[in-house]
């Protein structure tokens, strides 16, 4: 048995091993930091490595040490300020709060948080860890690059690892019945004659002998064919509101929101096409430069990116051979038919050809139900998702719940 201890070191001239293992054991801890991170980043920034603190309290570990043992005896003073179920105040900062160094000065000893540099690897493996396109199967074979080995029967010929010992000793067993039937029946017709010859029995039995138990010509190995795998072929269409009333802040949010698709996507999965529309009262199909940065204004038709999408996938993108995803972010500011309409044509025609459909509402008041996602509510289908995104804080954990990984 060989054992192999790995021994590389990083830039900083620490093991390797280690720094895996320290990612491992506070994954959850350094994905909340990662998360707060992302918030506070530009657009431009999202996917590059950096440092993030942890609070000491969450890495401390449990040790052994000797207790004082044996017995003791104390008095403990008793007080005429506090009865028992009262609750005692927070110590204001600095006051021995034992805060992550927050407090000012006061004497008392605080602990900074640790802080720990991620590289941009790290970062987007922890980033995107357990993200996975919901309802993704297998559904053609496409440009082949995965294959796997499928039994075949079995061969003459090959290598010892394959042998077959079970198949060998049936081959063998076959071969000694098939040559020895012979010599065994002319044995018997010679036992049962009137005057046995003894010679010839003999003889006979020394070719009976004479076979041997197992020859080359029985081995059997297993046989393994390489046979392509169906792979998984995938579109994303981005459908992004520019109309007059997506402010610049609602903007923001929502290509922060398609950002991190965009890097989820392209990160996880090799064969992922995007498709990005752009609508205000009329869709258009645009390249990844216009749908994050060109200017556009206009009025609200839903409905036109829906049916351009419809179009698009029809037309290019067979349900047959290709996993259709949607997402969709709008301030829900839709007016006349247009929110009634856009729902039936979502449930009609678009959610038959997909796998999931994701619709992120940024509302100007969380409180308030736009006309688009009061028509979109009354939508019942697993293939449908609905949030919303109030600031970049919430951006991150709605993508992670939109397209976390589907319980086996």
């Amino acid at each position: 048995m060989s054992i192999v201890i790995d021994r590389r070191l990083n830039d900083r001239n620490k093991s390797a091993v280690n720094r895996e293992r320290f990612l491992r054991r506070y994954k959850e801890q350094i994905r909340k930091s990662v998360g707060d991170l992302i918030s506070k980043r530009s657009i431009t920034d999202m996917d590059r490595g950096g440092d993030v603190n942890i609070p000491t309290k969450d890495i401390g570990e449990p040790t052994f040490h000797h207790g004082q043992g044996g017995d003791r005896e104390m008095v403990l003073p008793g007080n005429r300020k506090f009865n028992r179920g009262d609750k005692l105040q927070r110590p204001d900062g600095g006051g021995g709060g034992g805060g992550s160094g927050d407090g000012e000065g006061g004497g008392d000893s605080s602990q900074d948080d640790f802080v720990f540099s991620l590289s941009r690897e790290e970062f987007m493996n922890l980033f995107f860890d357990d993200l996975e396109l919901p309802h993704l199967i297998r559904n053609a074979v496409g440009d082949v690059r995965e294959y796997k080995m499928q039994r075949a029967g079995y061969t003459p010929s090959g290598v010892p690892a394959n042998l077959s010992v079970a198949r060998s000793l049936r081959q063998a067993m076959a071969r000694r019945i098939a040559i020895g039937a012979p010599l065994r029946r002319e044995m018997q017709a010679l036992k049962a004659a009137e005057v046995p010859a003894d010679d010839e029995i003999a003889e006979l039995q020394r070719r009976l002998d004479r076979i041997p138990f197992l020859d080359e010509f029985d081995l059997r190995y297993r046989h393994r064919v390489k046979v392509p795998l169906p792979i998984s072929r995938a579109v994303m269409f981005c459908l992004m509101d520019v109309s007059a009333s997506m402010t610049e802040a609602k903007k923001d949010l929502a290509k922060r929101f398609f950002t991190l698709l965009y890097l989820f996507l392209s990160r996880k999965y090799q064969r992922v096409e995007l498709v990005f529309i752009r609508h205000t009262d009329n869709a258009q199909e645009v390249d990844e430069q216009g749908f994050f940065h060109d200017q556009q204004s206009g009025g609200t038709v839903v409905l036109s990116a829906l049916k351009l999408m419809q179009e698009i996938a029809v037309a290019r993108y067979p349900s047959d051979a290709w996993n259709i995803y949607g997402a969709q972010v709008s301030d829900g500011d839709a007016f006349g038919a247009d929110p009634e309409k856009s729902r039936a044509f979502m449930n009609e025609q678009l959610l038959p050809l997909s796998r999931y459909f994701a619709y992120i509402e940024v509302p100007d008041d969380p409180m308030r139900t736009s006309p688009l996602s009061y028509a979109y509510q009354r939508i019942e289908s697993d293939k449908f998702a609905m949030s919303t995104v109030t600031s970049k804080g919430d951006v991150y954990p709605v993508l992670r719940e939109l397209f976390k990984r589907e319980a086996a």
